[in-house]
């Protein structure tokens, strides 16, 4: 069973959140070869609604002590860009993209994702609300195409 692990952190992001748990994502997801969605969502006010059909599932929770077991788990990572959970998921290689959470001041984020890219560790992207339904958002388009998530 292929597992997409999704990682606010303590934070709240409610677009990383809305943007994942999307019916255009979970179809790339599925078709991908992914059967489990696990969404922690820290602080936000964006809570899917779990589900497990025969092909899929979705878990979401808030927080955990620790990622570890997920971390474990997981075939793939899609996190903001905290430095904690960039690291402890490359500390495991696992493949990884992070998402820049734009809304921040002073984003020191998009600035670990730029280096950590650079230097071959992952993939990052934002995840832009989309303005119309015929424009993709950011993650969606890398979900599409990056080879890093066909494992």
């Amino acid at each position: 069973m292929k597992c997409v692990l999704v990682t606010v952190g303590t934070t709240s992001f409610d677009d990383l959140i809305a943007c994942v748990s999307a019916h255009d994502t979970l179809q790339i997801i599925k078709g991908l070869g992914y059967s489990r969605l696990v969404l922690q969502i820290g602080r936000g006010k964006v809570v899917p609604e779990p589900f497990s059909t025969e092909s899929f599932a979705l878990d979401v929770y808030r927080y955990k002590d620790s990622l570890e077991e997920d971390l474990q788990k997981a075939d793939l990572v899609i996190s903001h860009a905290g430095a904690g959970s960039c690291l402890e998921t490359l500390e495991k290689r696992k493949p990884l993209v992070v998402v820049v959470n734009e809304k921040l001041m002073n984003n020191h984020q998009l600035e670990l994702a730029k280096q950590l890219y650079k230097d071959g560790h992952l993939f990052y992207c934002t995840c832009r609300v989309r303005t119309c339904p015929e424009q993709a958002s950011p993650l969606l388009l890398l979900l599409r195409s990056a080879k890093i998530l066909q494992c």
